[in-house]
C-alpha cells in the first residue's frame, strides 16, 4: 500500500453506535479518533435513525474517509432486535453511499480473529490488542467498548488491504480448484 488512506470503522448499535477513524500511511497505522454516537436519549426509533444519519454524515465530512469498514449484525434470537440493528447499520451505510465512500462489511468473528487470532475473543481482549497495536494511551480508550469495536473493524479492513499480492491463484471452492488444476487432480481415469 502506498500513500495515505483514512478508514472509518462503524460498530452499529441502536443505543450506542461506535466509530473509529484510522489513518494508514504505507504499512503504518494510527488512530485518529474514536467515539460513540449516544442514541439513548431518543425514544422514537425513527428519530434515532435520523440522528445516526446526521452524525455519520458529520463524521464523514470531518475526516473524509476513503473507505468504510462496518461490522455486520450478528444473528441473534430476538428478531425485533435484529431488525432494529439492521436498520441502524443500513442508515450508516446510506450516509457512506451518499458521500461515495466504498463500504466493506466484516462479521464480528472475522474482526476478532484478525486482531486477536481468536474469533470468540472478548471485547476487552480486542480493546487491549488495539491499545497495544496502535499505542493508544489509557485515557484515550474511553468507557464504551463500542468505540474500540468500531476501530477494530477499521483495523481489520487495514489488515485485509495490506495483504501483499502473491500472484497465487484464488479459488471459489473445491470445484473451482479442481477445474483449474486438472493436471494435479487424481481421478479413476488415471489408473
Amino acid at each position: 500500500m502506498k500513500g495515505e488512506k483514512i478508514i472509518l470503522g462503524i460498530d452499529p448499535g441502536t443505543n450506542i453506535m461506535g466509530y473509529g477513524v484510522l489513518r494508514v500511511v504505507g504499512n503504518k497505522s494510527e488512530m485518529v479518533s474514536m467515539g460513540v454516537i449516544d442514541l439513548r436519549k431518543f425514544e422514537d426509533g425513527y428519530m434515532k435513525l435520523g440522528h445516526i444519519f446526521e452524525r455519520v454524515t458529520g463524521i464523514i465530512d470531518s475526516f473524509l474517509p476513503d473507505e468504510l469498514a462496518i461490522e455486520a449484525p450478528f444473528f441473534g434470537k430476538n428478531v425485533q432486535s435484529m431488525l432494529k440493528l439492521g436498520r441502524a447499520q443500513g442508515v450508516a451505510i446510506a450516509a457512506a453511499i451518499r458521500h461515495s465512500v466504498p463500504i466493506h462489511e466484516y462479521a464480528p468473528m472475522k474482526i476478532k480473529m484478525a486482531l486477536t487470532g481468536n474469533g470468540s475473543a472478548s471485547k476487552e481482549q480486542v480493546a487491549g490488542m488495539l491499545q497495544r497495536l496502535l499505542k493508544i494511551k489509557e485515557e484515550e480508550m474511553g468507557k464504551f467498548m463500542d468505540a474500540t469495536d468500531a476501530l477494530a473493524a477499521a483495523y481489520c479492513h487495514y489488515l485485509q488491504m495490506g495483504r501483499p499480492e502473491t500472484g497465487d491463484t484464488h479459488y471459489k471452492g473445491w470445484k473451482d480448484f479442481i477445474n483449474k488444476n486438472q493436471d494435479k487432480v487424481w481421478n479413476n481415469k488415471q489408473k
